[in-house]
């Protein structure tokens, strides 16, 4: 890796040193669009195997990036990869259509997940683009329904919360959609983040956080994530979302001056907030 430019080479030799292939054509160096410069800090993980079937051996590439910058500044995410060996057995190529869908629709959380993505065709991209709550349970999201009711929000009107866990690859991605009384999904909000699981789902409240006299949203779970030594890790995190005129706007302020305990409660969070905000 070039370090004083984040980006990332990959490289084939034979025994005896000569370079065989080589490119810096990759998803990871391209975080940072048209700029030299990128937030590459090292491989994540890297697997060799055929993935589309065509008996020759292709590379699953992910790689670990901190933006310098923007809203994320300093957080670790994930970028994720696979370069196809040619049918002459030269060289690799890129599909970025299917790099672009791994990064989008957070498949790039492992290895096997970004496999039976390419390999199975299994996707996460209903997720995000499905437009009712019948889409979401054809396609198989499992509904948290101890979870699930309807409120008032004042610039919104009458919905329905809807927690989901869909599962791919051992992973599962957890969603929360705003549904009208039509069935129709108005909204849809991502509290897990980077995280790789839900642990456990601790309570979704709908109240007013910053005092705008607006009904705002916030998330208490217990997630779960494979920590540098390839251990479980568990950790109770939080997400609020404040009501805005025509939809919802993610907190980022009071994360980055209240990290939660694993024995906060619902009731301990929203005081929190609020205090923050000054009421």
């Amino acid at each position: 890796m070039d370090e004083n430019y984040g980006r990332l080479i990959l490289l084939f030799a034979a025994s005896d040193g000569e370079i065989l292939y080589k490119t810096e054509q990759l998803a990871t160096n391209n975080c940072y669009l048209g700029q030299i410069k990128q937030p590459n800090q090292g491989i994540s993980a890297v697997s060799f195997q055929d993935v589309n079937g065509d008996g020759l051996v292709d590379i699953v590439l992910i790689t670990s990036c901190v933006n310098e910058g923007g809203d994320y500044a300093g957080k670790t995410y994930k970028v994720g990869d696979v370069l196809f060996q040619n049918k002459d057995g030269t060289g690799f190529y890129r599909d970025y259509r299917i790099s672009d869908k791994i990064n989008r629709f957070s498949m790039n959380k492992s290895i096997d997940l970004i496999a039976a993505f390419v390999r199975e065709g299994k996707s996460t991209e209903f997720l995000y683009t499905a437009t009712t709550l019948k889409e979401l349970q054809d396609a198989g999201l499992k509904i948290i329904s101890e979870q699930c009711y309807f409120r008032d929000f004042e610039k919104l009107g009458r919905l329905q919360v809807v927690p989901g866990v869909y599962s791919i690859a051992e992973y599962g991605f957890f969603m929360i959609y705003l549904v009208n009384e039509q069935g129709y999904i108005v909204w849809s909000l991502q509290p897990m983040g980077e995280y790789d699981n839900l642990y456990a789902l601790k309570g979704i409240r709908c109240w007013d956080i910053d005092g705008d006299g607006l009904k705002d949203i916030i998330v208490l779970a217990r997630y779960s994530y494979e920590g540098s030594g390839h251990e479980l890790i568990v950790k109770t995190d939080y997400a609020i979302y404040y009501q805005r005129t025509g939809g919802f706007s993610a907190d980022t302020e009071i994360r980055d001056s209240y990290r939660c305990s694993d024995e906060v409660s619902m009731e301990e969070l929203i005081e929190k907030a609020r205090a923050y905000w000054g009421w």
